[in-house]
This record gives C-alpha cells, structure tokens and sequence, in this order.
C-alpha cells in the first residue's frame, strides 16, 4: 500500500530563488502542453511529446528534462479527465496551473531519511535540503521500505514536499464479521451492530458556517472577500478532520480482519431526488467520496477491507420480514414496516441491508445458512425478491 507523507523542508535565501525558478518553469510547460493538448483535443502523452519536447527545451534550458517529462505527464492526466468530463456534459475549459507544483520520481530526488536530507533536481542542479517530519508520519516513514514519486509544493507556510512512500500491508485474514455502514447526514456513519459514531454538532457547525458566508458574500467588501478566503480553508479542514475521525471509528469498531460495506454513493446528487434548497445544498456539501477513501485506506493498513453495494432501497426495506414500501419511514429516524410492525432506528436498518446486500452478492445468508439468491417466482409480488430471502437475526 502507499501512503503520503508531508514533509517540510528548510530552505535559505538562495535556495528559495532557486525552487522558485523551478516552480515557475515546471508550471509554465504544465500550462503550455496543457493549453495545446485542449486546443487540438489531444491526451495522447507521446503525441504532446513529440509536439512540443523541442520547444520546452528551448524555451526553458535550465530546466532538467526530466521535469519538463514530469509536467508532460501531469497534463495528460489533468487533460484526460477534463475530457472524461466534458463527454459527460460538464462544463470544463482548458487546464490551467495558478500556482502548480513540481512532479519528482527516482530519477529526479533521493531521499535519506537517517540523515534528513533530500536532494532534489532544480534549475541550478542537485539540491540538498533538510527537512522535518511530524510526529505522526514520521511512523510511516520509518516503515516504508521505498520512495515512488514527490511533489514539491509551496505553500504561506513555506515549501513542502509531500512524498509518496510504499508500505507493505499487514495481511488479510478473515474473521467472518461483516459489517455494514449506512452513511448519512443527520447521523454521519451508523454501523450493522447498533454502533452510532460521529457528532450531531458536526451538521451544527456546517450549518453555522453557511450562515456566515451568506452574510460575507452578500456584502462584498474586500474586507469580507478575505474573511470568506480563510473561512472556506477553515471549512475544508474541518470536513477533512470529522471524516478522518469517522473513518477511524468506523475500522476501528469493526476490527481487523472484517469486511466493512458502505454503500456506493457515486454520483448520488443526480441519481436522488432531494426536495428543497436546504436538502440539495447539504447534498452537495456532503463530503462522502472523501469519507470512503479514508475508510479504505484505515482498514487496509489494520488488515481489513472495504466493499460498496447499491444502495437502491436499503431505507425501504424492512430488515426482518424483506418488505419494500417508501412509506415505511414515518419519521426521520422512524423505521415501522408496513407488513411486519417491525419498528427499528431508520439508519440502522439501513445498515443492516447494507450488510445483507453484501451476504447476498456473495450468495451467503447471514447465519451461514442456504444461498440468498433464489430464484424469482412468477406469481409473487411485487416485493417478491426480498420476501424470499432470510431476514437478519434479531439481537
């Protein structure tokens, strides 16, 4: 597995001039391949190498070549996925780098972690740099046993490089334990077995936020344009915090060794329906991808892994007798089945469907007994694919 690790490096007075230049070239190539890669509807990396290696090397000779490959392959990437999305219907332009960065790979920077030096390919040679490591990466650090690739970055608080490192994975020994996750809104994660993590305080603060940044936009001084500037990185980094807290109570409540199933919201802004301008703008807010990502990352380095089933009706069934009705949900956080008089917390019998989706995608009941999936009878109704299955066990 791979992590990241966030370095910072100490520069002098010339060294800064130095990476600057370098920055400031690496960008304009990015910006320049960039530009005709859209012009001529081109991702292609060895046809935009062939177009344009000559004149990046002529107008920027200082740069080593192997930088003006790394900015190559940085605008393939970014022109691919404007692609990808333009075929989507979205709205796009050209990419385009403000500030950018400086791709490394083994070619360009060597790394000696027992001395804290990095030496890094620059416009006026090899550069050697110290730098430091926070206390909580340098445990990755110490356990990687090798270096893929580098960015070099530079930010108010001064240059950084975030360092790409291997890690072998601890191994993967099933438990048997089989953990489904309903992710929500009101209730951020809310577990198979009954757990209930994250705060209600977190949507509190959202909401505060949002306030605030009605009233800062509304006014429109240059005064309220630099509050809205830090705000939104304050926000950012409070999303970012509550979803690295949620994923680790959620591997963590699970353990090592078990399967946790989230549900696969991609592209669920547009696949719901959501009723009311407060509803549509906590969807878009909602930060999911990046909650499934961290959970995916947590539990593989506890030896554990991550599923996605569909999430179509996991809130409309009933997780004991298999009923499907929209209207089984009175209230919010109400679950009451139509069929059965089942009455259940709304988000933990979603959690438990979750689960049993997964059992059945693997042809598994819960208890380990006979397959889930049976075949469909003509004469059942309409619910008839879930009234065959096993419900969850009680308790």
């Amino acid at each position: 597995m791979q992590r990241t690790v966030c370095i910072r490096l100490q520069v002098t007075a010339e060294q800064d001039e130095v990476l600057t230049r370098t920055l400031s070239d690496s960008r304009a190539c990015f910006n320049a391949l960039a530009a005709l890669g859209w012009e001529r509807s081109e991702k292609n990396g060895v046809t935009l190498h062939q177009l344009t290696c000559a004149t990046l090397r002529k107008s920027h000779p200082e740069l080593p070549s192997q930088l003006v490959i790394s900015a190559r392959m940085k605008a393939t990437e970014a022109l691919k996925s404007a692609f990808a999305l333009h075929k989507k219907g979205k709205k796009v332009s050209a990419p385009r780098w403000e500030r950018g960065m400086v791709r490394y790979d083994a070619r360009s920077f060597r790394l000696e972690k027992d001395k804290g030096i990095v030496e890094l390919a620059t416009v006026a040679g090899r550069v050697k740099l110290p730098f430091t490591v926070h206390r909580q990466a340098q445990r990755w650090l110490d356990k990687a046993t090798s270096f893929a690739t580098a960015d070099l970055l530079r930010r108010p608080s001064g240059w950084w490089l975030h360092l790409v490192v291997d890690i072998k994975p601890p191994e993967f020994v099933p438990s048997g334990r089989v953990v489904g996750v309903d992710l929500g809104i009101n209730r951020p994660a809310v577990t198979s077995d009954a757990r209930f993590l994250g705060q209600r305080k977190w949507k509190e603060i959202e909401s505060r936020y949002f306030r605030l940044k009605r009233k800062l936009q509304s006014k429109g001084t240059k005064s309220a344009k630099r509050h809205l500037k830090k705000m939104r990185r304050r926000q950012r980094l409070l999303r970012t915090d509550c979803d690295h807290v949620l994923a680790k109570r959620i591997v963590e409540s699970a353990g090592p060794g078990s399967v946790i199933v989230l549900e696969n919201l991609t592209e669920i802004r547009t696949r719901t329906k959501q009723r009311g301008r407060r509803q549509r703008r906590r969807h878009h807010g909602w930060s999911y991808a990046q909650l499934r990502g961290f959970t995916a990352d947590k539990a593989e380095a506890t030896g554990s892994i991550v599923e996605a089933v569909d999430p179509r009706y996991t809130s409309q069934r009933c997780c004991k007798c298999g009923h499907v009705h929209r209207r089984h949900r009175p209230t919010q956080s109400l679950f009451r089945c139509l069929e059965c008089g089942y009455e259940v917390n709304a988000h933990l019998n979603a959690a438990r469907n979750v689960a049993w989706k997964y059992h059945a995608s693997i042809g598994k009941s819960d208890g380990g007994g006979q397959s889930v999936n049976l075949p469909i009878v003509g004469e059942e109704c309409s619910h008839c694919l879930y009234s065959q299955a096993p419900a969850f066990r009680q308790g």
